[in-house]
């Protein structure tokens, strides 16, 4: 495919610009199909806005959307997730990355067998091993 230089009007700034040969061989490549709707100051000036701390109108990297105030409302930066100390108890990792999980043994409300389970078991409300889970969660289905 042949690919000639194309001048292509700036929705931003309005100035004409030129979309090269090498350009439109570069996005073909790399399978853009749109051209650029920006000239390269409109882009360049686009990114450095998307860059930089926006306070409350935008994405802001420290915060999330809406700024710190936003943030500190629900609970600071890591209550939604968007940090690791949200869930799972702050920074503590193991050498795989993961938080590590308290562990509680019990004894199965099925087979009587022990078993080890990710949660504290509380009185009255019956508890599983993996197999008779399994099986209550697929009779229960039916």
């Amino acid at each position: 495919m042949s690919f000639t230089d194309k001048t292509l009007v700036c929705v931003d700034c309005g100035n004409d610009f030129v979309f090269t040969a090498g350009e439109q061989e570069f996005y073909a490549q790399k399978g853009f199909t749109n051209e650029p709707r920006r000239c390269t100051q409109c882009r360049q000036s686009k990114k450095q806005q998307r860059s930089e701390p926006s306070g409350r109108s935008g994405y802001d990297r420290d915060s999330g959307f809406g700024g710190r105030e936003r943030s500190r409302e629900y609970g600071g930066r890591d209550s939604f997730g968007g940090g690791r100390a949200g869930f799972g108890g702050g920074n503590r990792r193991d050498a795989a990355g993961q938080a590590p999980r308290e562990m509680y043994d019990t004894v199965c409300a099925e087979c009587g067998r022990t078993t080890t389970v990710p949660f504290k078991p509380t009185q009255g409300r019956p508890v599983y091993c993996r197999d008779c889970f399994q099986k209550q969660r697929t009779s229960s289905r039916w």
